[in-house]
């Protein structure tokens, strides 16, 4: 990988392919709005997910998962919020945010990893 954009976008197929292994269904990647970026959006079963993923060749600097801050998680659901006012979704519609952590080789998936932020 010659910088942090391939990799990152390198990692986020990796994590689109292990979602659709196991019976996800992707709906967008990479979904921008003036408010930031969600990096997956996806179909689990009756829940729409928004998937953030994060990598680490090795736990130097932490470990994945704990790069999603308070800040950042509020940032995902102002995204979030977007998408489905974007999309016509109402608020009954089941959301989940989760947080895919890949730390070397591994996969760490995190479901509902945490909740609507304000």
């Amino acid at each position: 990988m010659t910088n942090k954009r391939e990799l990152g976008a390198a990692m986020e197929q990796r994590m689109r392919k292990y979602l659709e292994e196991h019976g996800f269904s992707i709906i967008t990647m990479n979904y921008r709005c003036k408010l930031g970026e969600v990096d997956i959006i996806a179909k689990d079963k009756e829940y729409l997910c928004f998937v953030e993923v994060k990598y680490r060749k090795d736990e130097s600097l932490g470990f994945p998962e704990e790069a999603v801050d308070v800040r950042k998680q509020k940032t995902i659901c102002k995204v979030a919020r977007h998408y489905m006012y974007v999309n016509r979704l109402n608020e009954f519609t089941p959301v989940r945010f989760d947080v895919a952590a890949i730390l070397g080789e591994d996969i760490r998936y995190n479901k509902n990893a945490f909740m609507w932020a304000l």
